[in-house]
């Protein structure tokens, strides 16, 4: 029976005009079953509270009522991002699932060492790509993406994900490209898998027929040993990656951003900076960089911009991808 560390709560957000409204739903056990718990109001007053559930419920049936709950407020225009960026009375109203993916904490670098040596975490690579998760039921694969909206995803995924052996299934992961790099296994034949520890959604998830090289769908490599973990570290670091993931090898799957900690972390190796375009290196895909400091411009090198985007314009400012201390790298909005 789930405890109380591992029932679901999540916290969403609604923001137009001059409304700013939050809304948080929670399980929570009480006596020998469970109640469905929410809180609403305008975001910094003092929350209205309410039990959706009139007596205590089995947790099956409290996960049924909070799982309609939380689909009901993304319908209407709810997210979990603190942006609470409207759907209500547009296309994406439609487009809501209630489906929403488990959010990192960014930590530094003395928490990842104590990380890298407690046995309770395991690592992984940071992926610099888009979070997506993929939800098949019977023959209809959609993608969703962080705020729970359904997505079109790269028909060779579509494909690949038609192969796998059932017909209902849940995965998170990123995309890059036309390559979906999956983590997580939600669902799987009708069975919600959120509430089991990570080890063994992840070895559900490695179970699946889907890692053969260069398939379209790909799973996550994975250190839990603390030397294995180590050498990922460094192996990322040298090859100039985005940065290392943490998680708490017990973890249920708790969807949405925790206000700090949480059981899923992660360490950035890059930085971003608004730099201003000096102008472009000749004939080549590179660009000047310049800072301000205190009114002057200051040269703090070159960047290269990718091929699928256009070379900015001399004094337009765009964002670089840098790795402190090492030379800029361009960010995907350069």
């Amino acid at each position: 029976m789930p405890t109380a560390m591992e029932t679901p709560s999540t916290t969403l957000y609604y923001r137009e005009g001059n409304s700013d409204k939050v809304y948080r739903a929670a399980i929570e056990p009480s006596g020998t079953g469970f109640i469905v718990t929410f809180a609403y109001g305008r975001r910094g007053s003092t929350l209205q509270t309410g039990v959706k559930t009139a007596s205590p419920v089995s947790f099956d049936a409290a996960q049924k009522i909070y799982d309609k709950l939380v689909h009901e407020k993304t319908a209407k225009g709810y997210t979990p991002g603190e942006d609470g960026t409207p759907y209500q009375q547009t296309d994406q109203a439609e487009r809501a699932t209630g489906v929403l993916p488990q959010l990192l904490n960014p930590i530094d670098e003395t928490e990842a060492e104590k990380l890298l040596a407690d046995p309770a975490w395991l690592t992984q690579e940071k992926l610099d790509g888009k979070r997506i998760l993929i939800r098949r039921t019977d023959n209809n694969i959609v993608g969703i993406n962080r705020k729970g909206l359904t997505i079109a995803l790269p028909q060779s995924v579509v494909r690949c994900a038609m192969q796998i052996p059932s017909q209902q299934f849940i995965m998170d992961g990123e995309c890059i490209g036309d390559e979906f790099f999956a983590f997580d296994l939600l669902e799987y034949a009708c069975v919600d898998l959120r509430n089991q520890p990570y080890r063994q959604r992840l070895d559900a998830l490695y179970r699946l027929p889907i890692a053969a090289q260069g398939a379209p769908i790909q799973t996550i490599r994975t250190a839990v040993k603390t030397a294995d973990k180590r050498a990922m570290l460094a192996r990322l670091r040298e090859q100039h990656k985005e940065g290392i993931v943490f998680k708490r090898i017990e973890a249920v799957y708790t969807p949405g951003r925790p206000a700090s900690g949480g059981d899923q972390r992660k360490l950035k190796f890059t930085a971003t900076a608004s730099c201003i375009v000096a102008g472009t290196n000749g004939a080549k895909r590179s660009v000047k960089l310049e800072l301000l400091d205190h009114g002057r411009r200051v040269g703090v090198g070159n960047v290269t911009i990718p091929g699928n985007q256009v070379i900015p314009a001399a004094g337009s400012v765009i964002e670089a991808k840098y790795y402190p201390e090492r030379r800029f790298m361009p960010s995907k909005s350069a």
